[in-house]
């Protein structure tokens, strides 16, 4: 039997990184740094929140997709996806600041001064937090900015500037408040910060009743993005460019002196074919087994066998006897209560085993999410319940 693989059909992505870009960015976008989400705690003012239900007001972390009770199981997930930074989100992370001083300081103790931390707010904190934060070992810090208030950010963002923290903004770009984002470039020429990111507002399960209250629907059916979005970010994006290298604005033909800061657009495509994509993809690589193969798409391939634990020790055996198989190429699940080995082996056995053979694909995570079962040998076969 022949099985065809889907591979992802998402646009163009992006052009590789500026050097303007922050280190957060840069590290994301090679999908090497660890999501930390701290606590599900926050103030809920924003509608547009795309966080899902099951985090929301969470008492646990969660490292990427692995829900973590300890520090230590948040460095296992490091190492397991080897990990060159880590970014520090929630809820927000300001509503559990000592939790968060400590994960810091923990991960700094065991990654050492190259592994780069940072960590989103929309908090306008105390400002003397922020040499604790770089006391902690955080290098850089992200301010949503609540109701785009620029001014109430001022104070904190300028003191974290000068704890030696890389300090910008990162907002959505939301299609209906264009005027209020034209002004904040503005009033950011007044701020101390290095950049200011915008995100394409994103239509979620979390978010789109509230979404569809604000009349925004998806630019197309590939992409989570609002309509509206991309073509505002880009024109502000566009703005400030030009600025920095003495050009005419592309929109009205103005030249304007710099901002002295860097904006970057960020797609909800190139956040989900892009950023995790290549996560899972270095998570994958990083602890694939000699049985599975890693796709495009960032997940692990193989075949599988049901055997219940008794009968498992003579079935392997008879596999490697028969095909020629080496041993470290075939695992059992007890769990799950499966053989698991090279897809090719279970195609070419198929018609020959009494037992359900499977091709299956999973996440390469944590908690290997199980996204595909194809039963090669049972075609009425339906899966397990879980």
């Amino acid at each position: 039997m022949t099985v065809t693989f889907r591979l992802p059909t998402v646009p163009t992505l992006f052009d590789a990184p500026v050097i303007e870009e922050s280190e957060g960015c840069i590290q994301c976008q090679m999908g090497s740094k660890l999501v930390l989400f701290i606590t599900g705690r926050c103030h809920w003012k924003c509608d547009y929140c795309p966080l899902s239900e099951n985090r929301r007001e969470a008492e646990v972390m969660f490292a990427n997709e692995r829900p973590c009770s300890t520090f230590e199981e948040v460095i296992e997930e490091a190492r397991a996806m080897r990990a060159t930074g880590a970014g520090i989100t929630g809820g927000d992370p300001l509503m559990d600041r000592e939790h968060t001083l400590e994960g810091i300081r923990r991960l700094r103790g065991e990654f050492g001064p190259s592994f780069h931390m940072h960590m989103y707010t929309s908090i306008p904190f105390n400002p003397d937090y922020a040499v604790d934060f770089a006391e902690a070992g955080l290098d850089e810090i992200r301010f949503h900015l609540l109701d785009l208030d620029v001014d109430a950010y001022r104070q904190v963002t300028s003191a974290c500037t000068k704890a030696g923290l890389a300090t910008g903004i990162e907002i959505p770009c939301e299609p209906d408040r264009a005027e209020d984002l034209f002004a904040i470039i503005e009033k950011m020429r007044q701020m101390d910060v290095q950049f200011l990111n915008l995100n394409e507002l994103e239509i979620t399960v979390g978010n789109h009743g509230n979404m569809e209250t604000r009349g925004f629907n998806l630019s197309d059916e590939i992409t989570a993005g609002a309509a509206g979005s991309s073509e505002l970010a880009v024109t502000l994006r566009d703005r400030v460019a030009a600025a920095s290298i003495g050009a005419p604005d592309p929109m009205d033909g103005v030249v304007r002196e710099p901002y002295g800061f860097h904006l970057k657009f960020c797609t909800a495509v190139y956040k989900d074919a892009g950023q995790l994509r290549s996560r899972f993809l270095r998570r994958g690589e990083a602890t694939i087994s000699p049985h599975e193969i890693l796709t495009e798409d960032g997940t692990l391939i193989f075949g599988a066998i049901e055997c219940d634990p008794d009968s498992s020790e003579g079935f392997i055996n008879e596999i490697v006897e028969e095909t020629g198989l080496p041993r470290r190429f075939l695992y059992y699940d007890s769990d799950l209560r499966r053989i698991e080995l090279p897809l090719s082996t279970a195609e070419e056995i198929s018609e020959y085993v009494d037992a359900p053979v499977a091709f299956v694909e999973v996440h390469p995570t944590h908690e290997r999410l199980e996204m595909t079962t194809v039963y090669l040998n049972h075609p009425n076969q339906e899966a397990p319940e879980e």
